[in-house]
């Protein structure tokens, strides 16, 4: 069986997409979890693009073992310089540098010349080299880069001492065969020596997982992925989606460090923390993905579950003799569904939890997952400096839609009224009466989780505050209070 290594970016790339940045306490956990489910290496993020990135990089490098912690940069020496610095503490330790080399990016981004791009790459690599001993170049948008001269390019890093080097498809541009085609043309015409290919491709066009799929049958042996296919524009190659896929082609006699019972479980971990829900539709780690609802397939199933499951439920963390959870249960089937979920709680949050669990339980029929995982995050919000303690709006046609607000800041209370348009702008401008805050609403989006009147919404929304955005989230059945803890957990952001 050959190794085929797998490269996580959901640190680094993955947490690109606007909303989804985390703190340096939530990237020690998710690098903590990554290193359970055996990834080979974490991108952990790129150092000199701000202070949290670089601090983030050095306690990531202390938290893990095993993996190896990599550090992005441009081809440029300070860029370079200070991911050294922030991987000083790593066990083992990769620089990724690199250029963009398709004509768009020589031409427009640049102004350089083939020739120039080439000289660049060689110089960064070298300078890297210094640093440390394991370096990856990646050729951006090596997808759209004519396969004679990216050639040159992956020969000259090699030269230089480049161990791996990635082939990004960074706009998503390729088709599946045009991007293996790409890999192996590189196989074929580069002294590859000791370095391997890495694919590193985006999801524009649909076509990430199979793009990545073809790019290891061509030759690649680096996948560079993220969880639940987080990322920029629309996403990057799904880490659950490649191994699973290899995993089930035995016949490709290929095989990941990859222990697979940990998948669901961490993607369910990551959409919490980022508040990026699953669509419910996702292979594998979809809320439907072993949801069978068609009499006919439900006739097969029962009669044996490979006549529509390619996957045994568990192989990923998933138990399908999952407890339902509705009014009537206990602590224990609480507990029980909380530590499916890797969710590991004391007795005094159990109680908490519960008794938020048991409002909700008499709000709405079903229970899922996803509702588990918001009532849990709530505890967070008790570390808040600015909570909300009462919210109460009378509203109506024909009306004036009134709301009356509670906050708790810093352990003093304060209250405030005020009219609006609707219950919500009513309930945000009572707010603003207290907090004293000029802040602009840029994005306010409400999404449901499941379907029903009685479901919990979730809502999303970005704020302006003195030329900076800042995002907030929350979920209630009651999509009001929904909207104004959003706009909390947002100013919270910024006001100590």
């Amino acid at each position: 069986m050959e190794k085929l290594f797998i490269f996580d970016t959901t640190l680094r790339d993955g947490e690109q997409v606007p909303g989804c940045q985390l703190n340096t306490i939530e990237k020690i956990e998710v690098a903590k979890n990554l290193e359970l489910l055996g990834v080979d290496v974490i991108e952990a993020g790129f150092p000199i693009s701000s202070p949290g990135d670089f601090n983030s990089v050095v306690e990531i490098s202390k938290a893990v073992t095993w993996p190896t912690i990599c550090a992005l940069t441009r081809a440029v020496e300070k860029d370079i310089e200070v991911a050294a610095e922030a991987l000083k503490y790593a066990k083992k330790k990769r620089i990724h540098t690199g250029i963009g080399t398709s004509e768009y990016h020589i031409k427009y981004k640049f102004n350089s010349t083939k020739e120039e791009i080439i000289e660049r790459a060689i110089a960064a690599v070298k300078y890297a080299k210094r640093f440390v001993e394991d370096i990856e170049f990646y050729a951006e948008d090596a997808g759209r880069t004519d396969n004679e001269y990216l050639a040159r390019v992956v020969q000259a890093v090699i030269n230089a001492g480049a161990t791996v080097v990635n082939i990004p498809d960074t706009t998503g541009y390729c088709l599946p065969t045009e991007y293996g085609a790409k890999i192996k043309y590189l196989i074929d015409n580069v002294d590859m020596k000791n370095a391997i290919l890495s694919t590193h491709c985006h999801q524009d066009l649909g076509m990430a997982t199979a793009n990545s799929i073809m790019g290891v049958l061509n030759g690649a042996r680096q996948v560079e992925v993220t969880v639940n296919g987080i990322g920029e524009r629309a996403g990057n190659t799904s880490l659950e989606e490649v191994v699973m896929a290899i995993k089930s082609h035995k016949e490709l006699n290929i095989e990941t460090n990859i222990n697979t019972q940990r998948i669901y479980p961490l993607s369910r971990m990551i959409s919490s923390l980022m508040n990026m829900p699953v669509q419910p539709n996702k292979a594998i780690v979809g809320r439907n993905a072993f949801a069978h609802s068609s009499g006919i397939h439900q006739d097969g199933v029962l009669k044996n579950l490979s006549t529509y499951e390619i996957i045994d439920p568990k192989d990923v963390g998933i138990d399908d003799n999952a407890i339902v959870l509705t009014a009537r249960s206990g602590r224990a089937a609480l507990k029980n569904r909380l530590n499916l979920l890797k969710i590991d709680v004391n007795d005094i949050q159990l109680d908490e939890i519960y008794k938020r669990f048991l409002d909700l339980a008499d709000k709405k029929k079903d229970i899922t997952d996803e509702d588990i995982l918001i009532l849990a995050g709530k505890e967070t919000d008790k570390m808040h400096h600015i909570k909300l303690e009462y919210l109460q709006v009378t509203s109506g046609i024909g009306i004036r839609n009134i709301a009356n607000v509670g906050l708790d800041i810093a352990g003093e209370k304060f209250e405030a009224s005020a009219t609006g348009n609707g219950p919500v702008d009513a309930a945000i401008k009572a707010v603003k009466n207290i907090i004293k805050r000029q802040t602009t609403i840029q994005e306010f989006l409400i999404q449901a989780i499941n379907k029903g009147s009685d479901d919990v919404g979730k809502v999303h929304m970005q704020l302006e505050y003195e030329g900076q955005t800042y995002y907030g989230f929350s979920a209630n059945t009651d999509i009001v209070a929904a909207s104004v803890e959003a706009y909390v957990n947002a100013i919270n952001k910024f006001v100590k």
